[in-house]
């Protein structure tokens, strides 16, 4: 024994001294991260399918069907390549006579989605049988505005986060962080963060599950630089502009390998205001994309993607304060003691 007090074995039978369940909800946290909308019911279509409805002229209501007709992700969109699925969308409030005027995206959901509604127990889902079974009024409010956002699978093997456009619907196998800066998706894509992430999550078989009330509203960010901020008075702080910088080259080298330019040709939406398609110049192309996912590229962990992370978790214990090789125990018990600072304040 090395004279430390072993205080919690974890699941995976490492022993710390933080006992990270003694953690508290941060007030600074609250209200930014949120687990995505909830289907309960074939709202999803094909791309070729919304495509139509979004070629289509105004509705009776003098609005296009790009109102109610979006991209839409999940966690396998996430890890593997999206899978071009878009969702019928008619928001929180409402009615079914303001959802009837689009007539394409409405009349899907009244062959497909009321018969299985009409009869269910729970009084919301069958009373507003047109609308998502959860729509997260919350998340909403919160992207609103934003260009872009940050979202992770909720269970996955490796814990990745990337940027979605602000047009794309997440669906509730992803927990977003609304937040557009990239100090912030520096600082969550942290050894830091993954670890604390690892110790109070749950897993479903051998994949970490992350959720954003034991997680993410438990984690401290570095003194001045909380999700309560701004982000522009945060990326005011060289260390924390530092942390941005060394976030947004690890998105672009990943993006650039799983996106080569001699693989793809970008294809604009058929209506303005959403993503860019990224389509295969050919079917040789298309079989190598294919191969090309986070998951693989996170299961083979290449030299260039190992020094990227160092980079960033150089940058990221700089903010901190922390010399750049602090140990993960170490970083952890930091952590805590701010958790508790913080929470008790």
């Amino acid at each position: 024994m090395n004279g430390k007090m072993v205080l919690r074995i974890n699941s995976d039978l490492s022993a710390d001294v933080a006992d990270l369940t003694a953690s508290n909800p941060l007030e600074e946290n609250r209200g930014v991260s949120f687990i995505g909308t909830q289907k309960t019911g074939p709202f999803d279509v094909s791309g070729s399918t919304a495509r139509e409805w979004l070629r289509l002229p105004s509705n009776p209501n003098g609005r296009p069907n790009a109102d109610v007709v979006k991209p839409w992700m999940n966690g396998m969109d996430v890890v593997r390549r999206p899978s071009d699925r878009w969702i019928v969308d008619f928001g929180c409030k409402m009615s079914e006579a303001e959802a009837s005027l689009y007539q394409g995206p409405f009349e899907h959901t009244r062959r497909h989605v009321w018969p299985l509604r009409k009869d269910v127990r729970r009084d919301g889902h069958r009373r507003y049988w047109w609308r998502l079974g959860e729509t997260r009024p919350g998340m909403r409010a919160t992207l609103l505005g934003l260009s872009r956002y940050i979202a992770t699978p909720r269970v996955a093997k490796h814990r990745i986060f990337v940027w979605l456009d602000a047009a794309v619907l997440p669906d509730c196998q992803l927990v977003v962080v609304g937040r557009e800066d990239d100090f912030t998706f520096g600082v969550l894509h942290s050894r830091f963060h993954e670890a604390w992430a690892l110790r109070l999550g749950t897993s479903l078989e051998d994949r970490p599950r992350y959720t954003p009330s034991s997680i993410f509203e438990t984690y401290p960010f570095p003194a001045g630089m909380t999700p309560d901020v701004a982000a522009t008075s945060v990326l005011s702080i060289p260390t924390a502009k530092d942390v941005a910088e060394a976030g947004t080259r690890l998105d672009a080298l990943r993006m650039a390998w799983l996106n080569p330019p001699e693989l793809v040709r970008v294809e604009p939406e058929v209506v303005p205001g959403f993503p860019d398609r990224l389509l295969p110049v050919d079917e040789i192309s298309a079989k190598q994309l294919a191969k090309r996912t986070l998951t693989t590229l996170y299961n083979e962990r290449p030299t260039w993607l190992d020094n990227a992370h160092a980079e960033l978790d150089a940058a990221v214990a700089t903010a901190y304060g922390w010399p750049a090789d602090i140990s993960t125990e170490d970083a952890l018990a930091r952590l805590l003691e701010l958790n508790l600072e913080r929470s008790s304040s």
